[in-house]
């Protein structure tokens, strides 16, 4: 299922105010290009995961109303050094002036795309899902979290609006587990989700025994997930009960995967994930 990405308003205003960043108050160079249309493509120069290309567009757009792109290979896709990720038009003033913009953002997105792959290629055919984090960059987390799922990962919750975790400060300040869940469950409204994040046996057993709808297992072994998964759903009894593990090491993946959980959280991608290089070739 092909990959996609909503140009929001908020987005929308954002790719404007990153193109506006780099062109200031106007492009010295574009007095070169007057009365010019040009033709370009863009090649990768490293193998890795293509993501960020339907950036373009709107970027594009912003500068040349007529410019068009033509992507020729899905978001998320695999590439090969030298191969040819998209074509564009338009006139060579726009050309030049978007160009560093979309490219930044196009190297960086498959940078996270590209790792998410490779550690999300250690879980398949396992039923564990890979998921980000908010370790986010601030103003880039919806696009990198985009970028995760071009790279075969799942989206955790995008801000603290979408689902309350419980972490260790919640735990101490309320008073315990079932204080801190019984409070978010009042007050919530009725489709947000609580999550607590457990450090310990004794508190993933009162997290599920309190009602939370999922339990972030912190920097459990392997070998004591085996152990405490098979608990936690009985303890469950039948009540859908997300149980995720998170301080996984990448080696570690799959014996993880084993021990019957069903997520994996990790901020490696986005935090540890260097750009893939990729290059705008103009075109005669």
């Amino acid at each position: 299922m092909a990959l996609s990405l909503a140009l929001t308003p908020q987005l929308r205003t954002q790719l404007q105010a990153w193109l506006m960043e780099d062109l200031g108050r106007g492009d010295l160079s574009a007095a070169a290009l007057q009365g010019c249309q040009g033709r370009a493509h863009w090649i990768a120069k490293a193998q890795g995961r293509f993501c960020g290309g339907v950036l373009l567009q709107p970027l594009l757009k912003e500068l040349d109303p007529n410019g068009q792109v033509r992507l020729l290979v899905e978001e998320g896709a695999p590439v090969l050094s030298g191969q040819r990720l998209l074509e564009l038009e338009g006139s060579a003033a726009a050309l030049v002036g978007v160009e560093r913009t979309a490219l930044n953002l196009a190297m960086r997105l498959s940078g996270i795309a590209t790792a998410t792959a490779a550690l999300a290629a250690e879980l398949a055919h396992t039923g564990v899902h890979l998921a980000d984090t908010r370790k986010t960059t601030p103003g880039l987390r919806v696009l990198e979290k985009y970028a995760v799922r071009c790279g075969g990962g799942v989206n955790h919750r995008m801000g603290l609006d979408d689902a309350a975790m419980l972490k260790e400060n919640h735990l101490a300040w309320a008073g315990g587990v079932r204080q801190a869940v019984a409070a978010v469950q009042a007050s919530a409204p009725w489709p947000a989700r609580v999550i607590v994040e457990a450090e310990t046996e004794q508190q993933a057993l009162e997290a599920v025994e309190a009602g939370a709808d999922g339990v972030l297992l912190d920097e459990f072994t392997p070998e004591a997930l085996t152990a405490l998964v098979p608990v936690l759903r009985r303890l469950a009894a039948g009540r859908s009960v997300v149980l995720e593990a998170s301080g996984v090491q990448p080696e570690q993946l799959r014996a993880y995967a084993a021990t019957g959980i069903d997520l994996i959280s990790t901020s490696a991608p986005v935090t540890r994930s260097r750009w893939l290089d990729l290059s705008m070739r103009f075109e005669n």
